[in-house]
């Protein structure tokens, strides 16, 4: 996870904390709202994109044009977390994606005869 949240475009600004019970990523998003944004949630991965809105003032025209308006991303995610189980919340362009460690127990799997 963190691997590709080093390959993020440079105007994508992110963060991973961890707990004993979670994951936590948090990414700045400025310009996106919660209507701009689709989160998919895999088995092993997240795939994130966002679409900002670019508004040309009346009377303006581009000299350049730097900030991207996409993001499309894929996250993989630790082997311990679940992704299925994952919740996001959004407040002034940061995303927030909790994703909960898989705690079910370990078992041992019989061999038959």
């Amino acid at each position: 996870m963190l691997e590709a949240l080093r390959n993020l475009p440079g105007a994508v600004f992110a963060d991973l904390l961890e707990s004993p019970e979670a994951y936590l990523l948090v990414l700045d998003l400025p310009g996106v709202t919660r209507d701009d944004v689709e989160i998919e949630a895999h088995r092993h991965r997240l795939d994130i994109e966002a679409c900002r809105q670019k508004i040309v003032p009346d009377g303006f025209e581009y000299h350049s044009e730097d900030r991207s308006i996409f993001l499309d991303a894929v996250i993989p995610v630790p082997m311990d977390a679940d992704p299925i189980s994952a919740s996001a919340s959004m407040e002034n362009g940061v995303l927030e994606i909790r994703v909960p460690k898989d705690t079910s127990p370990v078992r041992t799997v019989p061999i038959e005869e």
